[in-house]
């Protein structure tokens, strides 16, 4: 069980988080994990979920929620606070939501936002963990991410191995209504000092508002916003 605060429901509360935070779990791959009760484990992931620490996919699965990524904000993260200045910047200039993403594992997870002041947005939560599967930053991501990650992303993905040549070539990708219908995206890479990738800037909006082809729009201003992350951290 690991450590013991002497406080038996938060351990087990703790347990049920940590086990979510790993990979998607379903209720049986929860108990299976923790050792817990189904109806313990259910009523503490349910309770973990009302106060959006957890939260659930497509599948019904629990996956970490928007209230972990608020917190992990607030902790020293030098791309985090590298993007308090950049990403509003680009917002202004895009109109637009923009996000900047962090791969984990075969997800990718969203580490900061800026929302735009139009009246239809696409709002991705802070912290939300999304497939690296489907839109332009999984490509983004996927496209240097090591030989492994790649396959066992192409196996399930919406795009292709070109693709990610294609993304790699051009230094950027976009994707029209891949992750969700009517919403489109252009991303970038974001490399540390070493110039290796370790995240990715996105621009996305409704469809009708931005076009079928932001790339041709926004493709510079996202891989001018990505080296000044970089310049930054």
């Amino acid at each position: 069980m690991g450590q013991s605060s002497g406080i038996g429901v938060l351990d087990k509360a703790v347990q049920v988080l940590v086990t979510a935070a790993a990979n998607p779990v379903a209720l049986a791959e929860l108990c299976a994990s923790t050792g817990l009760p189904r109806a313990t484990a259910h009523r503490l992931a349910v309770g973990l979920e009302v106060h959006g620490l957890l939260m659930r996919d497509d599948a019904g699965r629990w996956t970490p929620g928007p209230l972990l990524g608020r917190l992990a904000a607030g902790a020293t993260d030098p791309l985090v606070a590298a993007s308090a200045d950049v990403l509003p910047r680009l917002r202004d200039r895009t109109g637009e939501s923009v996000q900047l993403y962090r791969a984990d594992g075969l997800s990718r997870v969203c580490i900061a936002v800026s929302e735009s002041t139009a009246g239809l947005r696409d709002t991705v939560p802070l912290g939300a963990r999304l497939p690296m599967t489907m839109g332009s930053g999984a490509k983004v991501l996927a496209a240097w991410a090591d030989p492994a990650t790649q396959r066992a992303v192409l196996s399930q993905a919406a795009f292709t191995e070109r693709t990610l040549a294609e993304t790699r070539r051009r230094g950027w990708a976009q994707s029209v209504a891949e992750r969700e219908p009517g919403v489109a995206s252009v991303s970038a890479p974001v490399r540390d000092q070493g110039g290796s990738v370790i995240a990715a800037v996105s621009v996305s909006g409704p469809v009708d508002r931005i076009g079928r082809r932001p790339g041709v729009r926004w493709a510079g201003d996202l891989v001018e916003a990505a080296a000044a992350l970089t310049a930054r951290l």
